[in-house]
């Protein structure tokens, strides 16, 4: 090692060392606070909405079963009206999966991610099959074809394929679908509604263009208020994105800095509330890809590393102290709605009855026409 190396490191030790270290608690309830899991907000579903930096959203109920959770007094049609009064879209985004967004996040977002969907195209199975395409020629014919009418993937491909005789005509559409900004429309997406993907530009759903900006120092800044504090690592695992430290470098002197138990640098906006680690945190019920789990490299700040490979990518969980403690889906039969919670270990009274509490009211806020309905507990194992 040389003598520069190691009085460099020497001086990352010492900058180390006079960070704030944040425990995992610490971590935890700062997560919380900012997804507003702690305690139910008054603020709408579109404020709500754009607090997240938007909701993942495969699913088209996980959305409002996590406003439900997040949200007093929040009704399926406080959703449903903004996507179909186009204030609120679906559309593909970070990590190159579908996010429910407003408006304005639409705009300013997909410009800043439209490289992730380049490289996840790059690499899908669809790449190879895409070589030696006039991608521009392509992408100008695939948007026309949108503009004359909303399309299903499939319905889009007939005509490209007919266009490109030659070539796989899924993988065609499936170009245009990852490289030009479409919106899922509605019914697609509405509570209580089933309907296809069908897509349709996003610039002329909204009646606006997208940003020129494709700058990710604005998504960073959001990204840290609504799930810092965080590492690089954590904040390209959320967006997709790679190669962040050297902007976030270029931020630091507008962020605050500490560290975690780990020793690893964590950053964060000025003025964000870290709460007393000791905070009560009632149950929650988060649906399926909920980003509150899913927007860290490091999930251990609400997944405990003990029940990390009991909880799939996508599966709905329950959180209790604020921690991740197991599972719940509903089941319906004969006009009766079974919400069925697996807990990963033996819960205290006070805990239980909480938790049956929350449950009967997602049970009423999932299942309102329900002729009965009842709660079951079982173990994980």
């Amino acid at each position: 090692m040389s003598r520069r190396t190691s009085t460099q490191s020497a001086t990352e030790r010492n900058a180390s060392r006079s960070r704030p270290v944040l425990g995992l608690r610490d971590l935890n309830r700062a997560l919380l606070e900012r997804q507003l899991l702690l305690r139910r907000s008054k603020m709408s579903a579109n404020e709500a909405i754009e607090r997240l930096v938007g909701m993942q959203a495969q699913l088209p109920n996980s959305p409002y079963v996590g406003l439900w959770t997040r949200l007093d007094r929040f009704l399926p049609n406080d959703l449903a009206s903004l996507i179909q009064n186009r204030r609120a879209v679906r559309i593909v985004l970070m990590r190159s999966t579908i996010h429910l967004v407003t408006a304005r996040d639409c705009q300013a977002l997909w410009p800043v991610v439209r490289l992730v969907l380049v490289r996840q195209l790059q690499h899908s199975e669809f790449g190879p099959k895409l070589a030696g395409v006039d991608m521009k020629a392509l992408l100008k014919t695939g948007q026309a074809l949108l503009e004359e009418k909303p399309r299903t993937l499939a319905m889009l491909a007939k005509p490209l394929g007919e266009r490109w005789p030659n070539r796989d005509s899924r993988s065609l559409a499936y170009a245009v679908r990852s490289l030009v900004a479409l919106v899922q429309i509605p019914p697609r997406g509405i509570w209580g509604e089933s309907a296809q993907a069908t897509l349709a530009p996003a610039e002329s759903w909204l009646g606006r263009p997208l940003s020129r900006n494709s700058s990710p120092e604005k998504m960073i800044l959001r990204y840290l208020a609504a799930f810092g504090p965080s590492t690089v690592a954590d904040i390209q695992s959320w967006s997709g994105l790679s190669g962040l430290r050297e902007i976030i470098e270029g931020l630091r002197p507008r962020l605050r800095t500490f560290c975690d138990e780990c020793d690893r640098e964590l950053f964060d906006i000025p003025g964000a509330r870290l709460p007393d680690p000791k905070t009560p945190a009632l149950p929650r019920f988060l649906p399926e890809y909920d980003n509150a789990l899913l927007a860290h490299a490091d999930r251990t700040r609400i997944i405990p590393h003990e029940h990390r490979t009991r909880v799939a990518i996508g599966s709905p969980t329950v959180l209790i102290d604020g921690f991740v403690r197991g599972t719940w889906k509903i089941t319906r039969d004969r006009g009766a709605a079974t919400l069925i919670v697996a807990t990963f270990e033996r819960l205290s009274s006070k805990d239980a009855v909480a938790l049956r509490k929350e449950g009967a009211e997602l049970l009423a806020f999932a299942a309102p026409g329900a002729d009965t309905r009842k709660i079951q507990f079982t173990s994980a194992d």
